[in-house]
């Protein structure tokens, strides 16, 4: 049995899975919000048996919280608790830019697409949204832009006459109100943006992509963009396993 986790500034997702890959159960909760008497619960309401437990494995951009629950793990086995860049991944991906300078969420969302063959582009609708540039098993560089929500509660909590908003699909460009206003101009702005985004990377590059969405938004933008591209929620997972086989 393996633990695979995601730590991310909102949400940290963590996955139970058997030796054969296949996930047992998906357990979320808020990264900044954790503690041992919770944590506690959350592995005591899975029914979770840590003697069979064989691989820990984590890519974390909270690394307050990855100690916590890296030192929670501790108490319960003596398997060690591995955080993605601190294994030696360069039988994976070859890294173009300062490694120190990508999350390894990223460098985790990267491995899992990587064939060798294709480039790719990852787009991530995240706390930010960030662009990942795959050439072959080269990580070549990213963009990172303000997360929707982030952008959308941050308007909110400035701007005193503007409610706290849901995006939605919109078909009008022009509101004909406060909400329907900023909902055009939060949806039709990050239709545009990345568009335009990864036409800049395609002109860059010189090179043609397969765009890849995940995250919380994904399924807004996946028929609302001009660019073609294909969905997947379980980019991180798939890369957790992949990388999970480097840990003897």
């Amino acid at each position: 049995m393996y633990i695979l986790g995601d730590i991310g500034n909102t949400e940290t997702k963590i996955w139970l899975v058997s030796k054969k890959n296949k996930i047992i159960k998906k357990i979320n909760f808020s990264s900044k919000e954790i503690t041992n008497n919770k944590l506690s619960k959350i592995f005591n309401k899975s029914n979770f048996k840590f003697k069979y437990l064989e691989k820990i494995l984590f890519c974390s951009v909270v690394p307050q919280t990855f100690n916590l629950i890296k030192k929670f793990l501790s108490k319960k086995t003596i398997r060690k608790c591995y955080e993605v860049k601190n294994l030696n991944l360069k039988s994976l991906i070859k890294v173009k830019v300062d490694y120190k300078q990508v999350g390894s969420d990223r460098i985790t969302n990267a491995i899992s697409l990587m064939n060798g063959k294709n480039n790719f582009i990852i787009l991530d609708f995240g706390t930010a949204t960030t662009f990942d540039v795959l050439v072959k098993k080269i990580y070549y560089g990213g963009i990172i832009a303000p997360g929707i929500k982030l952008s959308l509660n941050s308007l909110s909590d400035r701007a005193t006459l503007i409610p706290k908003i849901n995006l939605k699909k919109i078909t009008k460009v022009i509101g004909n109100n406060t909400i329907s206003a900023v909902r055009s101009g939060f949806f039709w702005g990050y239709a545009g943006l990345i568009d335009n985004i990864i036409n800049l990377i395609k002109k860059e590059t010189g090179k043609t992509f397969k765009v890849v969405i995940t995250g919380g938004f994904s399924g807004l933008f996946k028929n609302s963009i001009k660019t073609k591209v294909s969905q997947n929620q379980d980019i991180t997972i798939k890369g957790l396993i992949k990388i999970s086989r480097l840990i003897k």
